[in-house]
């Protein structure tokens, strides 16, 4: 089968989407099929499998940077490798997202399935808001992540939507060496915006023993302002954009990771990466995470915004080994079922289901 994968996100920027477009194109090749990623590229493709698109235009979107590419060149690439690929299928990821994702749903002649990954308030929805149930038609087979993003998606749009969570490629996580280290660790990985929390992580630090420190990966608009904060704490180390196997690497290496966001969330696929490389994990009890962590069963959640109470479940499962093995041990069971291989198969027969009809 000739699948075409379409990311309206830049593919060099990391996040959830590209992500997850990666690694299902990843397993997907890896079950026998031919699979193209087209997306925008704001340098060398990260993948010999990806056909870049042209530079992105960050944008402002969901309480995030979108690094999306809604160009006229963007569109005319777009256009001219769906005629020369000739996809058996394409799989959109963000339909709507101005971009290679829009382009193709205007104008793509091959059956098309759609992913809807966000949750809460989506800008191209709000842009649409005339023709977007007509451009829902388009697609063969629509798929929102979670229940908040499906819901989202059918307000606006109507329709029906499978719930397929976000996958792990799990076998990565196995295999990553974990990262050396001296002292108690937390590890934080996300864009610094304010939806992420990292604020409330850096404030959570001053109620934790001297000994403990914290690994932060990734940059953004409040990195400035958030090294001000911690300023003068020689614990927090600020490691700037890491590689994928460097960030495995320290995730499987340190005691905790943490993911302290506010909102914004619609799957926490992080939180998986976090369990699959047996480490514990302590989050915000929020909607988008709470679909995949348990409280208490293979994640600690606490409510999001309180940098006491989390610094009081950090500290928990610093001060109890066997609390911290519990939740290892029950965080990689629990990555087990939202592994990659099994999204990857489950996507397959859709594809063939659509293809039938």
């Amino acid at each position: 089968m000739r699948i075409g994968l379409i990311c309206p996100y830049s593919l060099t920027v990391p996040g959830g989407v590209q992500g997850q477009v990666l690694g299902l194109a990843k397993m997907l090749r890896s079950l026998g099929h031919f699979v193209r990623v087209l997306g925008p590229c704001d340098g060398p493709p990260p993948d010999t499998g990806v056909t870049p698109l042209g530079m992105s235009i960050p944008t402002t979107a969901n309480g995030s940077v979108a690094p999306i590419a809604p160009d006229v060149p963007c569109a005319l690439r777009t256009i001219r490798a769906l005629r020369d690929e000739q996809f058996d299928i394409l799989h959109l990821h963000e339909p709507l997202a101005p971009g290679p994702t829009l382009t193709s749903l205007f104008l793509a002649q091959s059956p098309m399935l759609g992913t809807f990954h966000a949750a809460g308030k989506s800008l191209a929805y709000d842009l649409l808001k005339g023709p977007v149930k007509w451009l829902r038609n388009r697609l063969d087979h629509a798929v929102a992540v979670s229940e908040d993003a499906a819901e989202m998606a059918h307000s606006a749009l109507g329709g029906e939507y499978e719930i397929l969570f976000n996958g792990v490629e799990t076998d990565r996580c196995n295999s990553a060496v974990p990262w050396s280290k001296e002292n108690s660790t937390i590890f934080f990985v996300g864009r610094h915006e304010p939806r992420k929390g990292l604020g409330v992580l850096l404030e959570a630090m001053t109620f934790l023993p001297p000994d403990t420190q914290l690994w932060v990966a990734s940059d953004g608009p409040e990195t400035t302002e958030l090294k001000a904060q911690a300023a003068g704490d020689h614990r927090v180390k600020w490691l700037g954009r890491i590689s994928e196997e460097e960030k495995l690497s320290r995730m499987k290496g340190a005691d905790i990771f943490c993911a302290p966001s506010l909102r914004g969330e619609s799957f926490g696929v992080v939180l998986l990466e976090g369990m699959a490389c047996g480490t514990p994990v302590v989050a915000s009890d929020i909607p988008g995470y709470a679909k995949v962590a348990r409280e208490g069963e293979d994640a600690l959640l606490v409510p999001a915004g309180d940098s006491q109470a989390l610094a009081n479940a950090i500290e928990k499962v610093l001060r109890n080994p066997d609390q911290a093995e519990r939740l290892s041990a029950q965080g990689i069971k629990r990555a087990e079922n939202f592994s990659m291989q099994r999204l990857a198969e489950t996507y397959l027969k859709s594809y063939e289901a659509i293809l039938a009809n």
